[in-house]
């Protein structure tokens, strides 16, 4: 869903216990320091001082000069921990099954696999025709596609109903501007036509011959137009069937399950709406479903006569499914199939061609409902407090097998098909953890509730190993995101392992700003109310010191992106809870990012932290923005990360506020910011180099536990 340097003195080395020996004070490294230019910023009568605001000149040879600095500084101040971050890359990737395949899902025909190859970072997508005894057809090889390029990834793979033919999206900067390309699959030829700055993901018509994307503006890198392009013209040729203007929307293109339908979304924070074409008539006009109403959100989804529709109509907080003909698809024929319920959101639908599958979450957990069209319906049974399932990749319609995966933090992720007629299960796959050494009955999973400052309860999933005391004295890495209504449920991790099996404590803070817990946790998150999750993250740390899981001493603090941010307000607000602090891709300069309509992403974030054009915003932003709330105190020990090529969190906000931690912190502390120039928001591509960016921050925090092997 994913780094800064910095060190002023000897003494924080032995406070944090990062090296071994004494080192004396002139063999030092000394930390980059930033230019300062100063820069004036007014707005409403206010006026900010941005000394570092030039760091966003991304050609200026001197903002490259100071990254290089910065992960110089961080290379030499951890050289120590070199070797055992090796250790620790070579350690994750011996759990990880090299030789891997995914379970192999039948659509149209064809049964398609992705598999991955010893010793190579990259996936082989191929797929066998009837039977998985067929000869195996392969379509894509990314180990192949990936050389020369220091990132690749492959995305929007998506084949034509006679399976002749793929579209396909490439990215080889990791800025998110996917180039579409397609496949014949009878031949093996890629068609010379390179469509350009795209999202990647596309759909074909039901003539096998037209495929419609989605196009970004270049600049912002919004979604803004949906093409078509007719197999054997040119690019040029295309034509713009729908241009979203409204900057604070983006759109999209697909096909409904059932084949008969081509839909245009556009979507914004609060509000939805869709257009609709036979699929086999692409040159006809889209029409609209239902037209869009500042704060209706709605999804749809096509079964024989009628539409299904995944809605907040009616003030249902948390969502509600409805029925519509299929030729009277305005809001005024919608009719309750399943009305709105306060304590269960519901999340997604999955239809089949006998079966309506609900997937709700109540109580902070998933839960997966079947509705047969005809018959009694029914939940699949779950009893862990800390799992995690969903259903999975299900594109055939017509079966009575759903698909769904299923972990927790102790327990390794599996595939299971799950027969919905006669309630017997198949577990297909099982993540393997190889080694020889794990055992989940070796670690104990624990759901707690924390008391946020105004009486909500805040629940946290956590995993240890067994024998575990409540001394205070275990280190215990505790993490959030708490933005934009996403759920962090409790997930396995063989990576994780790690940390567990050297006596970490992991745990998740299920913050508002999330969905946990329903649509009112979001809510209660967000725009005016956003520092209930910067709140309730202090209030869950404070929590796990009172219950002597940890102390201090020993509590780390992890997010990254809109997380990142939240490490920014904590390390301002309660910096003396925690010893060390990792922030990823980090968004930090909020009121002045929020104010910059040329930057992606900004002008559609609107709904999520309130436009700062407004001076109520702009006040309630820049009281909780990281980088304007650096004070002259004492900050934990920091790494921060970033990518020079982020589309999301561009590189120069993390950059300007360690430059700007640097001048003002009063701590010996160590900060660190380590920029990756070749890859952007994800981070590194291929399955094994992300894992070394794992070994730099799994041996920040074991460094600074004393813990060096």
């Amino acid at each position: 869903m994913k780094k800064h340097l910095f060190l002023s003195c000897v003494c924080v080395i032995f406070a944090a216990n990062a090296q071994s020996k004494k080192t004396p004070m002139t063999q030092l490294p000394t930390p980059p320091k930033a230019t300062i230019k100063p820069k004036k910023l007014e707005k409403h009568g206010d006026v900010r001082t941005d000394n570092y605001y030039w760091l966003n000149e991304r050609e200026n040879p001197e903002v490259i000069s100071y990254l290089e600095a910065e992960n110089e500084y961080y290379e030499k101040m951890t050289a120590h921990t070199k070797k055992f971050r090796e250790e620790l890359f070579e350690e994750m990737k011996a759990r990880i099954k090299e030789d891997d395949s995914s379970v192999p899902y039948f659509y149209n025909g064809y049964y398609y696999i992705t598999r991955y190859e010893k010793g190579k970072d990259y996936p082989i997508y191929s797929r066998k025709k009837g039977s998985l005894t067929a000869p195996e057809e392969i379509m894509f090889d990314c180990n192949e596609m990936a050389k020369g390029h220091s990132y690749f990834n492959l995305g929007g793979l998506n084949v034509s109903e006679d399976n002749q033919w793929v579209a396909y999206g490439v990215d080889t900067v990791s800025r998110r501007q996917y180039t579409i390309q397609v496949k014949n699959l009878k031949t093996g030829e890629i068609l010379p036509v390179k469509i350009e700055n795209t999202t990647g993901g596309s759909t074909w018509a039901g003539d096998n011959k037209t495929l419609f994307y989605s196009r970004k503006d270049p600049v912002t890198l919004r979604s803004e137009y949906i093409y078509k392009h007719k197999l054997g013209t040119p690019a040029t040729d295309d034509k713009v069937v729908f241009h979203e203007e409204d900057e604070t929307f983006s759109t999209f293109v697909y096909k409904e399950k059932s084949k008969k339908y081509l839909v245009i979304g556009s979507s914004s924070t609060l509000t939805s709406e869709f257009r609709i074409l036979d699929a086999k008539k692409p040159d006809g006009e889209f029409k609209i479903f239902q037209p869009r109403t500042r704060g209706l959100e709605y999804s749809i989804s096509h079964y024989q006569d009628k539409w299904y529709v995944l809605t907040n109509k009616d003030k249902a907080t948390n969502f509600k499914v409805m029925v519509t003909p299929e030729e009277k698809t305005g809001k005024d024929n919608w009719k309750d199939l399943i009305p709105h319920r306060k304590d269960v959101l519901v999340e997604d639908l999955d239809i089949f061609k006998d079966y309506l599958v609900i997937s709700e979450r109540s109580n902070g957990l998933n839960k997966i409902r079947i509705r047969p069209w005809k018959g009694e319906e029914y939940y699949l049974p779950f009893e862990s407090e800390t799992y995690t399932a969903g259903t999975a990749s299900n594109p055939d319609f017509d079966t009575d097998v759903l698909r769904y995966s299923y972990q927790s933090l102790a327990t390794p992720s599996s595939v299971i098909d799950f027969n919905m007629k006669t309630k017997e299960k198949t577990i297909m796959k099982e993540q393997e953890v190889l080694g020889g050494k794990f055992d989940k009955n070796n670690y104990v999973e624990e759901r707690i509730w924390a008391t946020a400052n105004d009486g909500t309860k805040i629940p946290i999933s956590m995993v240890y190993r067994k024998g575990i005391q409540k001394d205070g004295k275990n280190p215990l890495l505790l993490y959030a995101y708490g933005s934009y209504g996403a759920s962090i449920d409790p997930y396995f991790s063989s990576v994780r392992l790690s940390l567990l099996d050297r006596g970490f404590i992991y745990a998740i803070a299920h913050i508002r700003g999330g969905e946990d817990l329903g649509r009112e946790w979001y809510e209660n998150g967000k725009l005016l109310k956003k520092k209930n999750t910067f709140t309730d993250f202090i209030d869950c740390s404070e929590f796990v010191i009172a219950e002597g899981y940890t102390s201090p001493k020993h509590l780390y603090a992890e997010g990254g992106s809109a997380g990142g941010l939240l490490m920014g307000a904590i390390v301002n607000m309660a910096p003396q809870l925690y010893n060390g602090v990792i922030a990823q891709v980090p968004f930090v300069d909020v009121v002045t990012t929020m104010l910059d309509d040329s930057i992606p992403l900004t002008t559609g974030e609107y709904d999520e932290w309130g436009n700062p054009n407004d001076k109520v915003y702009y006040d309630y932003m820049k009281s909780y923005s990281p980088y304007d709330n650096v004070t002259a105190q004492a900050y934990p020990n920091m790494l921060v990360t970033t990518g020079l090529h982020d589309s999301q969190v561009q590189y120069w906000e993390p950059a300007k506020w360690v430059a700007r931690l640097r001048v003002m912190k009063t701590d010996n502390n160590v900060l660190y910011l380590d920029t990756n120039m070749e890859a952007g928001h994800g981070g590194a591509s291929g399955r094994f180099e992300a894992l070394k960016e794992v070994a730099k921050e799994y041996s920040f925090l074991l460094d600074l536990e004393g813990i060096k092997k």
